[in-house]
């Protein structure tokens, strides 16, 4: 990333985090209730956003860097994580995917228990798409281009400071 100090770097991919992170919370606000993975991917992000802060506030340091680069390593695995989940290519967590299982052999207060502790938003349907492409694609993509910034800046040099 030629012409960017590694100051520079880690504060666009914190920056970056930080809008995925307001994205998620406005279709959050527009009705697209978040699903328990869903969530579960906004917290690395918001760990690489306050990495990112730290970034600017305190200058560069390769550890912190570090930090933000496996932050956002998470989200993208998590992300990746998820759009396997909806695509059908593996199974998700069973609280969050699955229906109510044994049916058969419930009682119908049993069967009313299971159905109130059941999450209403499932992980493995799609509840918006852009290109064929779902909100955890999306993610996983977007995360995989904030863990290259991350990685630009924890390896290369701080120019601003004209030290490694």
């Amino acid at each position: 990333m030629n012409g960017f100090s590694s100051k520079h770097l880690a504060v666009t991919a914190g920056a970056g985090s930080a809008a995925l992170l307001a994205a998620a919370l406005v279709f959050q606000g527009l009705g697209y209730a978040p699903c328990e993975l869903c969530v579960l991917q906004r917290w690395p992000h918001l760990a690489a956003a306050i990495i990112g802060g730290l970034v600017w506030f305190l200058g560069w340091k390769r550890w912190l860097a570090a930090l933000g680069l496996l932050a956002a390593l998470g989200a993208t695995g998590l992300a990746i994580y998820h759009a396997g989940v909806e695509l059908q290519m593996w199974q998700g967590p069973q609280h969050c995917s699955g229906g109510v299982s044994g049916l058969a052999r419930m009682s119908t207060q049993d069967l009313m228990a299971a159905l109130e502790k059941a999450p209403v938003v499932r992980c493995d349907e799609v509840a918006w798409s852009l290109l064929g492409i779902s909100m955890a694609g999306w993610n996983a993509i977007l995360s995989a281009g904030l863990s290259a910034l991350w990685l630009a800046s924890a390896r290369g040099r701080n120019r601003a400071a004209g030290r490694a």
